[in-house]
């Protein structure tokens, strides 16, 4: 299956600062624990293994059993949720929304990643085990970021009131996407395949939370993912200490604002800022910040107030309803899971180089960082089509305009590129330049001023000629913009908007065999797959 591999670099979507992470600067060095290379998590492993207790095992093979209580799970997801109550299991996480229908293509790629890694670790390492964890965000409550997913350009969007962890949310009113995603969608066997899926995963499913476990796991249950939901009460029991710290010391704000400086000093764009209390108050239909003043502790726009022995008391008896934002979750996740490395999307890992710090000052080990697998898929007859237009696919990449204006230049039979003509108006000016020094600084300007004019009259000229082209090549330009956008929806990756379903008709069940095939977790470049 033919593919290509570009830097992350050359694509033009992704972040100095994830770049130059993946060039290994040395200026980010201070920023993250060890480098995502196969040889370097055998350090990472011991490290977690002094860390991690047998009872925190115990605890989150007890809670995995009971959320997985309702449902029919493969053989391979049993056998790892039994292997972590060995000692030298550990697990590679990767956490995502709970997109309606998996949201974004990419929602496939951090699981694939997860899944892939976890396979070169046991040949690495087969003295050790390691499990493929999907975390849910089921505590977020940005309803509004999760609520559709576009299919053929259409937004499929849920309508409904929300409020509070969105993981709660009854699935009520799906039934009405799920008619016009059928509609959609057609007739035949993958589009069948299609409509079952989302029928049983939210017609047949009380909540979100489960909605999206059932279709996570019919998608990625034979390769033995464990899925984790983190609003958990035995879980939550686990992580009180560090709540408690937070509440009274304050302390991810002191450890990573200054870490989030030092970031911001070298250039590179601040992802999230922490506040003073990184928490929320969870209870139902209400996911609140806590703030404190003076002594009092408060959550947002509501009458709930304890002092400070209350609301230790609060958390001791309900530490089910204390929420990690998003400086604290990545916490809350390291202190319940044997985990070595957090795989996930540049802004993920952006917010993650502000963390270390704090990590350490609560003596929790840093997980390794690992940016997500990325890919285009061309289907064959889109790759026909590139192939008879000589595009390259690192072209594909270009912004439109210069993509067009490039196509244009090359196969135009007239030269359009003016680069002569100015060199040859320079080389006249020069000795107008030198007449011009042998009178006053006026005549020096006007010669100046006139060489700016033409200069700018060639610019003109050379825009006009290239426009005159496009028309002329508009059955070429039309092919060049129909395929970038049919590969580039909205003019952004692929992987960002595009749903997964659109590509399961396409492919059906050999969708995910051949991504989990192709995609190589520790390639460190974009995957361009022709199939």
């Amino acid at each position: 299956m033919p593919s290509d591999c570009i830097p992350f670099r050359d694509t033009n979507y992704f972040s100095s600062l994830i770049c130059d992470y993946l060039d290994e600067k040395s200026e980010l060095h201070p920023f993250y624990n060890r480098f995502p290379k196969l040889e370097n998590f055998k350090e990472q492993i011991e490290e977690k293994k002094q860390s991690f207790s047998d009872e925190n095992r115990k605890v989150l093979v007890n809670a995995l059993e009971n959320q997985y209580t309702s449902f029919s799970i493969s053989q391979a997801t049993q056998g790892n949720i039994e292997l972590l109550k060995d000692e030298n299991t550990f697990t590679i996480v990767t956490g995502h929304q709970l997109n309606l229908f998996t949201g974004p293509l990419y929602f496939l790629y951090k699981i694939i990643s997860t899944i892939n890694l976890t396979k070169v670790l046991r040949e690495k390492y087969p003295e050790h085990n390691f499990v493929p964890v999907y975390w849910m965000a089921t505590e977020d409550h940005d309803f509004d970021e999760i609520n559709y997913f576009n299919l053929f350009g259409k937004k499929m969007q849920w309508s409904r009131k929300d409020g509070g962890a969105v993981g709660r949310l009854d699935t009520k009113g799906l039934d009405q996407i799920f008619e016009v995603f059928s509609s959609e969608i057609g007739l035949g066997r993958n589009a069948e395949q299609l409509k079952l899926l989302f029928k049983e995963a939210y017609l047949e499913h009380n909540n979100l939370t489960e909605a999206t476990r059932y279709l996570a796991n019919e998608l990625f249950g034979a390769y033995g993912l464990v899925i984790v939901d983190g609003d958990d009460k035995d879980l939550k029991q686990l992580f009180i200490p560090y709540v408690k710290k937070e509440l009274i010391e304050k302390t991810s704000y002191t450890k990573v604002v200054p870490k989030a400086k030092e970031l911001e000093s070298q250039g590179y764009k601040v992802q999230v800022n922490p506040r003073e209390i990184n928490l929320f108050y969870l209870a139902e239909g209400l996911r609140e910040r806590i703030i404190e003043n003076e002594g009092t502790y408060f959550v947002n726009e509501t009458d709930i107030s304890w002092s400070k022995s209350e609301i230790l008391k609060e958390l001791s008896e309900f530490p089910e309803r204390f929420s990690p934002n998003v400086m604290m979750r990545p916490l809350y996740q390291e202190v319940i899971l044997p985990n070595l490395c957090y795989i996930g999307g540049g802004g993920e890992l952006a917010y993650w180089f502000e963390l270390k710090d704090y990590f350490e000052a609560v003596q929790i080990p840093f997980p390794m960082l690992l940016l997500r697998n990325s890919a285009l898929i061309q289907t064959e007859k889109q790759a026909e089509k590139i192939k008879k237009l000589n595009v390259s696919d690192t072209e594909l990449f270009l912004k439109q305009h210069e993509l067009i204006n490039r196509k244009v230049r090359r196969i135009s039979n007239i030269d359009i590129n003016f680069a002569p003509q100015r060199k040859h108006l320079k080389e006249q000016f020069k000795e107008m330049y030198a007449l011009a020094e042998q009178t006053d600084v006026t005549f020096y300007n006007a010669v100046k001023a006139q060489e700016i004019k033409q200069l700018k009259g060639l610019d003109a000229l050379e825009k006009r000629l290239l426009k005159a082209q496009k028309r002329k090549l508009s059955d070429h330009v039309k092919r060049l913009t129909t395929i970038q956008n049919e590969l580039f929806p909205n003019q952004s990756l692929q992987e960002r908007n595009t749903n997964f379903s659109e590509l399961y008709l396409e492919y059906g069940e050999n969708l995910i065999p051949t991504l989990i095939k192709n995609l190589d977790a520790l390639k460190g470049e974009f995957l361009v797959l022709k199939c």
